[in-house]
């Protein structure tokens, strides 16, 4: 069945009401490191606002579910920060894809919203009616620039935002026009976020930091 069929969607958007508001995401138990078979893990210090990474040869996925009252956000913004590289890799290649860190905003269509924000990220993701925008700092494209996922090419899409190397940025992004871009139709609801760094592939060492994750 198509994905976001705009029959459904206005017939499911009487009944499903969500709230709108600016929240403040912190780094909590609420985050769940999720491994990779047969890969070591990477290293995550959950200190409230910040949240400290490390990868060394290493990869897995940070997640958490999207609170109710961000379900229809539009925008995101945060500050990152990384003191160690890995080196500029292919992001389209599975198994070659080696990047700094990626931030992951998960969405499904309203009808199966309920549903699916209790499933696992592994199960999440792999689901055909999921929509993912994944933020990138690794590689070495134009910012901005849309990318297939090698791991979902329907279902999950890259968003260059800076190239690998060091430094220290704030961003901002439009979560609504960026679904647009990349999936050509509206964005759903927002169940998940997730956060990973990735040097399996590269043998690489990445230090990093995110803070102040605000989503509204």
């Amino acid at each position: 069945m198509r994905f976001f069929k705009n029959v459904l969607w206005a017939a499911t958007l009487v009944i499903v009401a969500f709230p709108v508001s600016s929240e403040a995401i912190r780094f909590d138990k609420n985050w769940v490191e999720q491994g990779f078979l047969r890969l070591w893990s990477n290293d995550y210090e959950l200190k409230g606002d910040v949240l400290d990474v490390g990868s060394d040869g290493t990869v897995s996925l940070l997640y958490r579910r999207a609170p109710k009252s961000i379900a229809n956000a539009t925008k995101a913004a945060w500050n990152w920060a990384v003191t160690e590289s890995v080196k500029a890799t292919d992001l389209t290649q599975k198994g070659g894809d080696d990047r700094n860190l990626a931030l992951y905003f998960v969405f499904v269509d309203p009808a199966s919203a309920e549903k699916m924000a209790k499933a696992s990220a592994r199960k999440l993701l792999t689901n055909p009616n999921t929509r993912a925008l994944v933020y990138v700092w690794g590689g070495d494209y134009k910012r901005g620039q849309v990318l297939f996922s090698p791991y979902g090419p329907k279902t999950l899409k890259t968003v260059a935002q800076r190239a690998a190397g060091k430094g220290r940025f704030s961003e901002s992004v439009d979560l609504e026009q960026d679904f647009k871009r990349a999936f050509k139709q509206e964005k759903g609801v927002l169940v998940g976020l997730g956060i990973t760094a990735d040097s399996d592939d590269t043998d690489g060492k990445i230090k990093a930091v995110i803070s102040n994750l605000v989503v509204e």
